[in-house]
């Protein structure tokens, strides 16, 4: 079965048919590195890993390309406050990214470029569109005029004679012809960094950095673009028109977004208190694997109530097939394969499949995952999974771990001495019946992050993530 992605320009679930062959190009939206990035954030980068993921599992090659938005008028106004320059005020947060996303085990794209890095591609950008007569001067900035591009509206499905241009980079002074047209060059203000250019001394718009840096790495035309709703109108809108305007071909061949998150029933707010960095709910005891969990098991284009309830029980579903591996590793090799298991995890797989091949559905591919705990653990029960049986529950599993990162289906290897001997030391006091030296060696090893488990077959060690 072919994936089928929801595209967003078309209103339509369509089947993808990269442009290349089985090379997939794919630009997604990165962070605007003026703070740490919260949770919200968090739900659209982890559907894009997931996504990302998911294409690898089905054997595309893929080029993947996030942007680091390393300037923009939030950033210049903190910059300013700190006193520091746009690069070092914008370091901290760049690498606070970098680290989030590595504890949320999210991949990192092939390339990452910045915005300050490409300003010159930019600034070619704006060359072209002014040949073609696509921009004009106001006050010192250059802008995109919109009524030179006739299909503006056809991602959002605006009636472009009725938007009025907004947004976070777009809420400035300058006198614009229209209050439709959006800046692609800003002139400079005291007190801020600029660059030169050709069309006087100031800094990019932020609709321009993602065109110019995606059309470099990716081509004119690429398969996929990615972000959250709240991008689709404007920036994508304009990112099409300022692209398509240059080149005069199709930009982006599906348009995919996510939806927003909420918290605990609430819009996420700085007011209300619920508004949750990573970092905010690393420090309240959240292990990184839950929370990517949670984020992914719900649909990306269904809004997502983030709670800590939801946490726990994330947290718990991860423990089920975490115990269910560990289990399963004890299925001894003598033990004759059961030809019906192999049936039931050949369905398991192809239903996890035929859900991500929907659109990602990610709910339906977690429900295929405990299904097949259940009925291999009453098998497992009942003696009659085999160690062929075994290998092939593990292989699927590292299938689906390969795209959900949040299982431990490789062996863990013991490898800290000191460790190894207060398991040792811990049995041999259960032995002795010394249950209060047995109590203590337990806990100094939870505060270790090491777990213990007494079984009939013997004590279980696991680590905590």
């Amino acid at each position: 079965m072919a994936l089928k992605l929801y595209n967003t320009q078309t209103r339509q679930i369509e089947e993808l048919v990269p442009l290349k062959d089985q090379e997939v190009r794919m630009y997604t939206c990165g962070p605007t590195v003026y703070h740490f990035v919260h949770i919200g954030n968090f739900r659209t980068f982890m559907f894009q890993d997931i996504l990302r993921r998911y294409l690898l599992y089905k054997g595309f090659r893929l080029t993947h390309v996030m942007n680091i938005t390393d300037v923009d008028d939030k950033i210049i106004i903190n910059a300013r406050k700190r006193n520091q320059t746009i690069a070092d005020y914008t370091k901290e947060f760049e690498e606070a990214f970098l680290e989030d996303m590595k504890s949320l085990r999210i991949q990192q794209p092939e390339i990452m470029p910045k915005a300050t890095e490409h300003i010159q591609e930019m600034l070619d950008l704006v060359s072209t569109l002014q040949q073609k007569g696509l921009t004009y001067q106001s006050d010192g900035s250059t802008y995109f005029r919109i009524d030179g591009f006739s299909d503006y509206g056809k991602l959002s499905h605006l009636d472009s004679s009725a938007t009025v241009q907004s947004g976070r980079v777009d809420d400035d002074e300058y006198t614009k012809e229209n209050p439709r047209d959006f800046v692609l060059w800003k002139a400079k203000r005291e007190g801020e960094e600029w660059w030169s250019s050709p069309f006087g001394e100031g800094r990019p718009g932020w609709h321009l950095e993602c065109s110019a840096m995606s059309m470099k790495y990716l081509g004119s035309s690429f398969d996929i673009h990615c972000g959250g709703v709240d991008l689709v109108f404007p920036h994508h809108e304009n990112e099409i028109a300022q692209s398509e305007g240059a080149t005069g071909r199709p930009f982006v061949k599906y348009w995919v977004h996510a939806a927003h998150l909420i918290v605990e029933g609430q819009k996420m707010s700085k007011s209300l208190g619920n508004f949750f960095t990573l970092r905010d709910l690393l420090a309240k005891g959240c292990r990184p694997r839950s929370l990517r969990y949670l984020l992914a098991s719900v649909h990306y284009r269904k809004q997502l109530n983030f709670t800590f309830d939801g946490l726990e029980q994330s947290e718990a579903s991860i423990r089920r097939v975490n115990d269910f591996i560990v289990r399963l590793r004890e299925i001894p090799d003598e033990i004759a394969a059961n030809p019906a298991l192999e049936q039931r995890v050949a369905l398991a797989r192809s239903q996890f499949e035929q859900a991500m091949d929907d659109d990602l559905n990610t709910s339906a591919a977690l429900a295929s995952i405990f299904e097949l705990v259940r009925d291999v653990n009453i098998q497992i029960e009942e003696g009659s999974l085999g160690g062929e049986n075994r290998d092939q529950v593990l292989e699927f599993l590292r299938g689906v771990n390969s795209v959900f990162d949040v299982f431990d289906v490789e062996e863990q290897q013991l490898d800290d001495d000191e460790i190894r001997q207060l398991i040792e030391e811990r049995i041999q006091a259960r032995r002795d019946r010394n249950f209060q030296r047995a109590d203590e060696i337990r806990q100094m090893l939870m505060e270790k992050n090491i777990l213990l488990e007494d079984t009939r077959e013997g004590t279980r060690w696991k680590r905590r993530n």
